[in-house]
């Protein structure tokens, strides 16, 4: 770059603004999140897209024949269910009627092509999920969770529900703790499901049952197909001519199988994941585009890949596509839809002409064309943690053509603990990262032990250790890059959202490594969370902390907020008012024990934001003010100005 111009890093003028991030693209969430729940009906295809700048509304969007995209849903209709609070499985097409939860007053709503949203649920404290039509009884059979006893943890199970009359479902199974992906053999007469029981989670263990449905639509004889407290099945899906195929973890990574005659039979084993932790509902890594013949997503080291699998020979063949990750997978005669980003292209929905190959992007979650110079692409990176074992991450450098940092100089580091802990960092274009890397701040992104995409083994390193290991793999992932010669080691921050704001807090109050920190809706007291969250998280910590009340010590041992007085760097917490998963009081006990102790701190709440930030003018702030807050901490000018936040005991 001979003609780029030396100056300090963090101090780079760039194009990717916040107000970019924020109203040009779908946010900072994870793809997933962003842009989800991709379906077929007859020759049009769906989806479900967050949009910031409505106030992080999530609509329904289709794509007819011939590329024509429009929406579906009217303002203000916001299609999103609360259901185990992060929801998913928000809506289901039938025929050109699409039938969806609405945000607002969790009912759901029909509507049908050229009408107008109208209910289908009473006006009762229900909440409805992961539906699928049942065209031959006019129903829809789906999850249901209960919330009309203040007091009572919710009850879920499977209803089936009238579609043409007002109705809050006919109870089809119950007793456990919870239900999701009710699937209906081809002639409506069986119908699949995954249930599981406290305190696992569905990556833990679930069962497979099968149901025979009478004439009157309910459940007759029930049979357990598969899984069990120490098996995850994820994804139960019948093939067109009737047979069920579902994905277990049973060898140590989710892969294929099908029940045939009373008997599993593996379609395909390998170490890589067909399947993906259950965090929302509606989740699809594979679809039939025959009887035959299943397209499939499947994850190797954090990378996905696509493939054709031929379920008579056994054989798996890999598609090529330039895409890193894929979900939302979806297939029909001679094509097969899907979500998917890589490192220069953001979310798209994408489809797969399976005669010719051709790809066609049908969405853009973001028009914005950034200029390749100023884009910083990911560098896989497999360090040493503890105990002589291997951590994985994603590592941007700065990247800036009109720009080069002084020579003696090394850029300051941002490492980013990804939130779940049971999920992982993704390698699609994140404006929110390159944010940071062209302004002259390098990111490390890191998928520490506990996450997916390398296996059950690797998921299970968190058991019982959250606070330890996911916090030695982000300061060995520091110490790596600071070794390598590649940025500073005094000027080293953390950052996280949710569970990646624990791991923020627990690095910034038990290490001694990193000079800042930005906790994002952070937990800071795990007892408080154990006793106040929502019921699919209330028994979480059991395998990542240990039984309580009975280890309580262990708790109070690694929750940051009762060791403040080793807390001696600066800190900035964003957190969302009507947070029902990390309430703010954790938040806020934090600050006030940092501003006792006349440490640097700075607190950004936001009123009307949940658990994870959807509006616009939210995500523009907390971009603006943690740069300012690192600005502040790490000495560097600013090329523009931004709002300050303030910043106590500066």
């Amino acid at each position: 770059m001979p003609d780029a111009k030396v100056a300090p890093y963090g101090s780079w003028k760039s194009p990717i603004s916040s107000e970019l991030v924020a109203t040009r693209t779908m946010g900072t969430g994870s793809p997933t999140s962003s842009l989800r729940m991709v379906t077929l009906d007859r020759d049009d295809t769906y989806w479900l897209e967050l949009r910031p700048r409505e106030g992080g509304r999530y609509v329904i969007l289709r794509s007819a024949l011939g590329g024509k995209n429009s929406d579906v849903t009217p303002t203000p209709f916001n299609a999103r269910t609360r259901v185990h609070e992060y929801g998913g499985g928000d809506f289901a097409v039938s025929e050109g009627t699409v039938y969806f939860s609405n945000f607002a007053d969790q009912r759901l709503y029909r509507l049908d092509r050229g009408g107008q949203p109208w209910p289908i649920t009473p006006e009762e404290d229900f909440r409805y999920a992961d539906g699928v039509i049942d065209p031959r009884r006019r129903r829809m059979i789906c999850v249901r969770e209960d919330h009309t006893v203040p007091g009572r943890e919710p009850i879920n199970t499977l209803v089936s529900l009238d579609l043409g009359a007002s109705d809050a479902g006919e109870v089809l199974v119950s007793g456990n703790d919870f239900y999701s992906t009710p699937r209906l053999s081809p002639d409506g007469s069986r119908l699949a499901w995954l249930t599981w029981n406290h305190p696992n989670m569905p990556w833990d263990g679930t069962e497979l049952w099968v149901g025979e449905v009478e004439a009157d639509g309910l459940l007759g004889r029930r049979e357990l197909v598969a899984g069990g407290v120490d098996e995850s099945i994820f994804q139960p899906e019948w093939s067109p001519d009737g047979v069920l195929h579902f994905v277990s973890d049973r060898t140590g990574w989710w892969n294929l199988y099908r029940w045939v005659d009373g008997g599993i039979e593996p379609l395909y084993e390998m170490e890589a994941d067909f399947g993906w932790p259950q965090w929302a509902f509606g989740l699809s890594q594979y679809a039939f585009q025959s009887a035959g013949r299943i397209i499939c997503s499947y994850t190797t080291k954090g990378v996905s890949h696509l493939a054709s699998l031929d379920t008579a020979t056994g054989v798996l063949e890999p598609i090529q596509t330039p895409y890193t990750e894929i979900w939302g997978v979806r297939a029909a005669p001679g094509r097969a839809v899907f979500a998917a980003g890589y490192p220069s292209e953001p979310p798209s929905v994408v489809e797969l002409n399976l005669t010719t190959g051709d790809l066609e992007v049908l969405h853009r979650s973001s028009e914005v064309v950034i200029d390749e110079g100023y884009l910083s692409h990911p560098e896989a990176l497999e360090f040493p943690t503890e105990h002589g074992l291997t951590a994985h991450a994603l590592y941007y450098a700065p990247q800036n053509p009109n720009y080069v940092g002084p020579p003696r100089e090394r850029p300051p580091l941002i490492v980013i603990s990804h939130g779940g802990p049971t999920s992982a960092t993704w390698s699609t274009l994140r404006l929110e990262i390159q944010y940071w890397t062209s302004r002259g701040i390098a990111v490390l992104d890191v998928n520490y032990g506990g996450s997916t995409g390398y296996g059950r083994a690797y998921r299970e390193r968190l058991k019982g250790q959250w606070g330890v290991v996911d916090v030695d793999d982000c300061v060995n992932g520091a110490r790596y890059l600071v070794e390598r010669g590649e940025v500073d080691c005094d000027r080293l921050a953390i950052r996280g959202g949710s569970a990646g704001g624990y791991t923020t807090l627990c690095a910034l109050t038990f290490r001694d490594v990193f000079a800042a920190g930005a906790s994002y809706y952070g937990v800071s007291d795990l007892e408080a969370l154990a006793k106040g969250t929502h019921k699919f998280e209330s028994r979480y910590l059991d395998s990542l902390i240990g039984a309580y009340p009975e280890q309580r010590d262990l708790y109070r041992e690694r929750s940051a907020i009762n060791f403040a007085e080793r807390l001696s760097c600066p800190v900035i917490f964003f957190q969302g008012l009507d947070d029902r998963v990390v309430p703010p009081n954790q938040a806020e006990r934090m600050v006030e024990a940092l501003r006792s102790k006349g440490v640097p701190v700075a607190y950004v709440p936001f009123a009307g934001e949940q658990h994870g930030f959807r509006r616009a003018e939210t995500i523009k702030r907390t971009l603006d003010a943690e740069l300012y807050f690192y600005s502040e901490i790490f000495g560097f000018d600013l090329a523009d100005p931004v709002e300050p936040v303030l910043v106590e005991n500066l």
